[in-house]
């Protein structure tokens, strides 16, 4: 997930930057990549017509999703990555996690507590070309809202070493 397509490398690169990832790129599933306190799931499962998937596909996956929150039980921070993956999370919560659905609308850099013992929810803007091309999400933007996220569970952000 998120390897090879143009999503995928302005993601890593953030995620690098960041310190959530050992490498600044990533073109194929055994090239090395490891991410740090970060595990990278998706509200749909299937690859939709046109890569567009309809509220439907969200709801059939959404018990994947449950499943998913439910076993990590260190998660400290959710980050959800465009208003579809937003509006999925917020959608399943109830059965994740017990807790009522956060009211907050999506945005860029939203943050909405769960609770007690639970994490944080964020959203970001998705790293799509749309997106990156137009200047709606940037780089900085990203990798600011991924140093928010870690310093919001107390983690450093650790730099990556300069390359040449």
């Amino acid at each position: 997930m998120f390897t090879g397509d143009r999503s995928a490398a302005f993601l890593v690169r953030a995620l690098y930057a960041s310190g959530f990832a050992n490498q600044p790129t990533s073109v194929r599933r055994s090239d090395g990549l490891r991410y740090t306190d970060l595990y990278l799931s998706a509200a749909v499962r299937c690859v939709p017509p046109d890569n567009r998937p309809l509220p439907e596909e969200r709801v059939n996956c959404s018990g994947y999703l449950v499943r998913e929150l439910r076993l990590l039980d260190n998660a400290r921070a959710i980050l959800c990555l465009g208003g579809f993956a937003w509006d999925a999370v917020r959608e399943i919560i109830p059965a994740a996690y017990d807790r009522p659905r956060p009211s907050a609308a999506f945005a860029h850099g939203v943050c909405a507590p769960l609770g007690p013992g639970r994490p944080l929810l964020w959203g970001s803007y998705h790293p799509s070309p749309q997106n990156t091309n137009t200047g709606k999400l940037s780089h900085e933007m990203l990798v600011g809202l991924l140093e928010r996220v870690r310093a919001s569970f107390g983690g450093d952000v650790p730099r990556p070493a300069r390359q040449a």
